[in-house]
């Protein structure tokens, strides 16, 4: 729904970044808040787990419910089940073609989405619209999307969970992302996982060579190697035992069975090459990952147009007048967590505003 804090540093984008800080800043969080429990009558509260705002309610419907009912008295008009097939500008305004005939209108605000999770009907339709346009487009990808290893060496860990800390290392670049981190029947998830997908995917999507895709170590708890070290040295149990005080019981054999070592072997009697291999694979583990869950299960579109292509204040298009582009559509995307809902009510606010102030003009000149 919304973050706690906005974080515009961990926001993706291939346009310049002072544009995406400044439209992040157009509808500080304070003021989302405000009008989602005041206009919207959705009140929100921290949600455990999450570090983020949702309804009291505990129902996301509560928020759709209270839009559509704030639209509908303030005059708006739905059209449901019709769909957007084409845009064209006019000597008046725009004609926007529809599956249910046309629509003539001085100004036309383009909020259809990308192109994750198609099944709630997101195509693309206005990434493309647009294009067709003449404005630049950032080549899209699926992002915050789970990874896939095949063959799946980690199946039989499907369903464990931790915290851990995620590093993703390609063309001599690196993040990293700390959180959750989900074992899947085909690979992984969490919000740890999702954070760096983009690197991930782009990787592969650029790089004809799998070999020269982007590397993923993962540390699975918040212990150095230092501290790992000092209770591998000093502990009485058996190693399993050991590192599982601080690791999921199945993590913990798979991770020792991958680096060689015996189960029952005394934590203190590792030989030194056996606990500098359990070192890497409890800090520094190489996670294989072949491929991603793509569109179908990506969290939002990354790429789109250009932010150089809309006005920063008011998302109008600097190519053509009258149209505004707002939200997923436009190249940029932040973490899990409420980032990308800020970055749709921002923009959507400020394009709408546009739009307005756009009206206002045409009818007084």
């Amino acid at each position: 729904m919304l973050p706690v804090a906005l974080e515009p540093d961990r926001f993706v984008t291939d346009s310049p970044v002072h544009l995406l800080r400044g439209m992040l800043r157009a509808w500080p969080l304070v003021g989302q808040r405000e009008f989602f429990e005041r206009d919207v009558g959705a009140p929100l509260t921290l949600e455990e787990g999450t570090g983020k705002l949702f309804p009291v309610s505990g129902r996301a419907r509560d928020v759709r419910d209270g839009l559509i009912e704030l639209a509908r008295r303030r005059g708006v008009q739905f059209r449901w089940d019709t769909s957007l097939t084409g845009l064209a500008p006019t000597p008046t305004g725009w004609r926007v073609e529809t599956t249910r005939g046309e629509i003539n209108t001085r100004a036309v605000v383009l909020a259809t989405g990308g192109m994750s999770v198609p099944k709630t009907g997101s195509d693309g339709t206005g990434i493309h619209l647009a294009a067709r346009l003449g404005h630049v487009l950032h080549d899209t990808y699926p992002a915050l999307t789970p990874l896939i290893a095949e063959p799946g060496v980690h199946a039989s860990l499907s369903g464990v969970s931790l915290r851990a800390r995620l590093r993703a290392k390609w063309r001599g670049k690196s993040a990293e992302a700390s959180g959750g981190f989900l074992f899947t029947h085909r690979g992984y998830s969490g919000p740890s996982v999702l954070d760096l997908s983009h690197i991930a995917v782009r990787s592969r999507m650029t790089e004809k060579d799998p070999a020269h895709a982007a590397v993923l170590r993962i540390a699975w708890s918040a212990r150095d190697a230092g501290e790992w070290q000092r209770e591998l040295t000093t502990s009485a149990t058996p190693v399993v035992t050991t590192v599982a005080r601080h690791l999921p019981q199945r993590l913990a054999v798979q991770l020792l069975k991958e680096a060689g070592i015996p189960l029952d072997r005394g934590a203190a009697q590792l030989r030194r090459d056996e606990r500098t291999a359990l070192l890497e694979a409890l800090t520094a583990f190489v996670l294989p990952w072949t491929g991603d869950e793509g569109y179908k299960k990506a969290e939002v579109t990354g790429g789109g147009i250009a932010l150089d292509e809309v006005n920063p204040g008011t998302l109008e298009s600097r190519r053509h007048v009258g149209l505004f582009l707002c939200g997923e559509m436009l190249d940029a995307f932040g973490p899990i967590g409420g980032h990308n809902f800020a970055w749709a009510w921002s923009t959507g606010r400020a394009a709408g505003l546009g739009a307005a102030q756009h009206n206002y003009r045409s009818q007084t000149r």
